[in-house]
């Protein structure tokens, strides 16, 4: 094996052991609530801003997950939900999504594009770490 393709698979290694969780959350208040409560529990963060930084960010990282904020307005959530689905490797990984919790139709298009849990902003906030240890749980289970 060349120096080249084992520094790849280290990366690739580490990347895996990290545990990283995309996090399509423009914010800085929930973005640091996300952080906050998961860089202790030995996840890396991998920040998505546009439906276009999707396809390369899953390839580099092998994220277990991915945290979106439906309401964002700079990221076209739809859109990024979407980009996830269509990616190869990337059809089945576990999704929390959060929303306000008065815009029903936001919660079913976002449950139809396959979110696995979606809930209000203000359980995001209270729940980060055990909402997205829920979903990741939920889908290993579901394999």
């Amino acid at each position: 094996m060349n120096q080249t393709n084992h520094t790849n698979q280290t990366n690739q290694t580490n990347a895996i052991n990290q545990k990283t969780v995309l996090v399509a959350v423009n914010d800085v208040f929930f973005y640091t609530k996300i952080r906050d409560a998961l860089l202790p529990r030995g996840y890396k963060l991998e920040r998505v801003r546009t439906p276009d930084e999707v396809p390369p960010k899953l390839s580099a990282s092998h994220p277990v997950a991915m945290i979106i904020n439906m309401n964002d307005p700079s990221l076209d959530a739809f859109a990024t939900l979407e980009t996830v689905r269509r990616s190869v490797g990337a059809q089945s990984m576990p999704i929390l999504a959060f929303a306000n919790h008065e815009e029903v139709g936001t919660w079913k298009r976002a449950t139809a594009l396959g979110v696995t849990k979606i809930v209000s902003r203000n359980e995001l906030s209270a729940r980060t770490r055990d909402l997205i240890e829920e979903v990741i749980r939920h889908q290993a289970g579901s394999e």
